[in-house]
């Protein structure tokens, strides 16, 4: 009897934190992605520096690039164009919204 209660505590304890690890893993893989989508974008413009990125999500410019999206990942074009290139990225699961600039730098929205 004395087992089941200490295995039922320890439960009680891991399972939150099991919860809470595997958003935060959802929440790094949309960050990777928000990054790696800009490298996508940054190789695709090397390539064709007039051109400019179809905005909202599923742009065909990044893939291009050489971007593959993890899945469950929802990478958007806000603005597509080279000087003022701002990309979004979410997870299905997880519970937040990266942002990148046209300088590389990401904030969490």
């Amino acid at each position: 009897m004395i087992v089941v209660a200490i295995i039922a505590i320890l439960a009680a304890i891991a399972i939150p934190q099991f919860t809470s690890y595997r958003i935060r893993g959802y929440n790094t893989a949309s960050r990777a992605d928000v990054k790696n989508a800009y490298t996508a974008a940054q190789a695709y413009f090397s390539d064709r520096p007039t051109a400019s990125i179809t905005t909202g999500a599923n742009s065909p410019e990044l893939t291009r690039g050489g971007y593959v999206a993890s899945t469950g990942v929802t990478v958007t074009v806000v603005n597509g164009s080279m000087s003022a290139l701002q990309l979004t990225a979410s997870h299905t699961n997880g519970d937040k919204t990266y942002s990148i600039d046209a300088a590389g730098a990401i904030t969490n929205n």
